[in-house]
């Protein structure tokens, strides 16, 4: 049983898997704050607990897919080779088809809540498994791509409680698509090594270079603007302008750093303060904004 729950853990890519629902939840309630005709409908746990199920279910799909597709590749990279297809505790089959039943019943579940809900997650795996993945062997343009999935739990979280794509959707999205630069960025430096080893193009110019250290430190100065638009367009006070202000300079003198020491130790603490920028933002918004 141990080594079942450790190898689905891995399967899953859980720590990621539960970023992504974090995000997705947290939305929900903002969503679930907004005036719709007139009328704040509030937040309906029920709701909110099919929105984390289905959300685990889908992501945990499209990670299946992921292994999948590149299980050969995971056996050359040290980070990845104990993961249960290519460790060979679980067959390619099998992993295929874990896939298949998380992906159905986690969109399904998805769809009671609405269907654009369920639509753009289907969309979401498809672009994860099947765009993005391919892609990082090819060209740097894979991190565009896989930005664009990156970005959506935050998106069907928002719809799946307030029914449509409006402005504040849509700069949630965007916040979380800017940050999936510098985050990808750091995170693809500091693996540089290993990510060779399965050919995998993910750096700006496909290698450690001045180029890509500085191109990464511009993307958290971008940054900095975008998340700032909650308070520009009145959805966020000042609390949350002063969070993603601090918070947007730590991360972009980190970067900044980066780029003019060119080494790993730098790197990792761009990647690092990657994972601990979102979850604050998206926690002090929703805070911010009930509080409006």
């Amino acid at each position: 049983m141990k080594q079942f729950l450790t190898d689905f853990s891995k399967l899953i890519k859980f720590r990621l898997t539960f970023l992504v629902v974090f995000s997705a939840s947290v939305t929900f309630l903002i969503g679930s704050k907004v005036e719709i005709n007139g009328v704040i409908p509030g937040i309906d746990w029920m709701k909110w607990l099919i929105l984390i199920a289905g959300g685990f279910l889908v992501t945990s799909a499209a990670n299946c897919f992921n292994e999948v597709i590149e299980v050969d590749l995971d056996k050359l990279m040290t980070r990845t080779k104990d993961r249960p297809m290519p460790a060979g505790h679980m067959t390619t089959g099998q992993g295929l088809v874990s896939g298949l039943v998380m992906g159905m019943l986690g969109t399904w579940l998805l769809g009671k809540l609405n269907i654009e809900t369920g639509l753009l997650s289907v969309f979401s795996i498809f672009l994860y498994a099947f765009a993005y993945t391919p892609l990082k062997r090819k060209s740097p343009v894979a991190v565009f791509v896989g930005a664009i999935p990156g970005a959506l739990p935050p998106l069907i979280g928002y719809v799946a409680a307030h029914g449509k794509i409006d402005e504040i959707a849509v700069i949630l999205f965007l916040v979380q698509f800017v940050w999936q630069f510098p985050h990808f960025w750091s995170i693809a430096w500091v693996l540089d090594d290993d990510y060779k080893k399965a050919g995998f193009r993910l750096l700006p110019t496909t290698k450690r270079d001045k180029t890509s250290a500085f191109i990464t430190f511009v993307s958290t100065l971008i940054l900095i603007p975008v998340s700032l638009l909650p308070t520009f367009y009145g959805f966020g006070g000042y609390y949350i302008a002063g969070v993603s202000l601090i918070s947007g300079l730590v991360f972009a003198w980190l970067a900044f750093k980066m780029w003019v020491n060119m080494d790993l130790v730098s790197a990792k603490k761009v990647m690092f303060c990657s994972f601990f920028y979102l979850p604050l933002v998206q926690v002090i918004l929703f805070f911010d904004f009930i509080a409006k």
